[in-house]
């Protein structure tokens, strides 16, 4: 197992050289020049129009001018030595220094919304996969459709005006962290996580559903039946176990679809994470931080999907690793 994980991890830099490098040739392609976006913005309060040679200057300044060569090459430098990115071509704050004060929360919104999906939708799959055809499992099914089908940005502009209109509650405007005051926070925090996780909590009862219904049909379980044995145990030591290793797959499929609901769902409950952060880079074609922060996803993408795999060892003894 371990040779395996030491060559998983070496097979990252390959991964992440090619995902850098299309990263980075798709924002040179999108229109708009951060340059002008930022001298247009002082053109429109002074109400005269940009200076070319202040233009051409801003531009040097940032390092535009520059082949796209060079300019990848001191942006994957800057990823290595630790500067993260470098510095924010608007603010000139060092991009470490946004992912440290962000990357807290977005981790925080992404883990309650990973703990909802597991503690919801893999009993979810189980009752419905032992009521076959029985009216829980029609009732859960029904909700998992639902589920499903509606997109989370929709969900979350209902789920704020229906609180709104029949409970005269709106979350709080301003965050405020959970070491300060963890009550608050949840206020914050337990709406988006929910929206986030119920759209994976309906997939992996879906597949907890199919998967328990065709791991019931097995030999083994016969056996187990025919034996005496308690129909608890045969569930939780026998068949739970089995049903787990897809559904332990659709968890590591998913884990990018957490921190890119993030991205939609901060700006809506106005949380100061990683996605809100994503946002507002795009709109200011702040290239090196959207870099910096799409290659961070794609960095906790690869980790996640490493530990999904080092966990089918676990779970079914049969998966070898040579």
């Amino acid at each position: 197992m371990q040779r395996y994980a030491i060559r998983r991890v070496l097979l990252f830099i390959p991964t992440l050289i090619l995902g850098s490098l299309l990263i980075f040739g798709i924002l040179r392609v999108l229109p708009g020049d951060i340059a002008i976006s930022i001298l247009g913005e002082e053109a429109a309060e002074t109400g005269e129009p940009i200076d070319p040679k202040r233009l051409e200057e801003l531009r040097k300044f940032l390092g535009l001018n520059d082949p796209l060569p060079v300019q990848y090459a001191k942006w994957g430098f800057s990823m290595l030595n630790g500067s993260f990115g470098g510095t924010t071509m608007i603010s000139h704050e060092p991009i470490s220094t946004v992912v440290a004060l962000r990357f807290p929360k977005t981790a925080q919104l992404a883990l309650m919304a990973f703990t909802f999906q597991i503690i919801v939708g893999i009993p979810l799959g189980v009752i419905a996969a032992l009521n076959q055809d029985k009216w829980p499992d029609y009732a859960i099914r029904m909700v998992l459709v639902g589920g499903l089908s509606i997109p989370s940005f929709w969900l979350a502009l209902m789920m704020l005006l229906g609180a709104l209109v029949w409970f005269r509650w709106v979350p709080p405007i301003t965050y405020v962290s959970i070491t300060e005051d963890l009550w608050q926070n949840m206020q914050i925090m337990a709406l988006p996580a929910f929206i986030i996780g119920f759209h994976g909590a309906t997939l992996k009862a879906r597949v907890t559903r199919a998967t328990m219904l065709e791991v019931m049909r097995q030999d083994y379980i016969r056996t187990a039946r025919a034996k005496g044995l308690a129909q608890n145990l045969i569930l939780y030591r026998h068949a739970l176990k089995n049903t787990l290793i897809p559904v332990v797959t659709i968890l590591g499929l998913t884990l990018t679809s957490l921190f890119s609901g993030t991205v939609i769902l901060e700006n809506i409950f106005g949380i100061p994470g990683l996605g809100n952060g994503m946002i507002d880079a795009v709109r200011q074609r702040d290239y090196p931080t959207v870099q910096s922060l799409t290659t961070l996803f794609l960095i906790i993408t690869m980790f996640g999907n490493l530990m999904v795999d080092m966990s089918y060892g676990w779970l079914d003894p049969r998966v070898k690793y040579s």
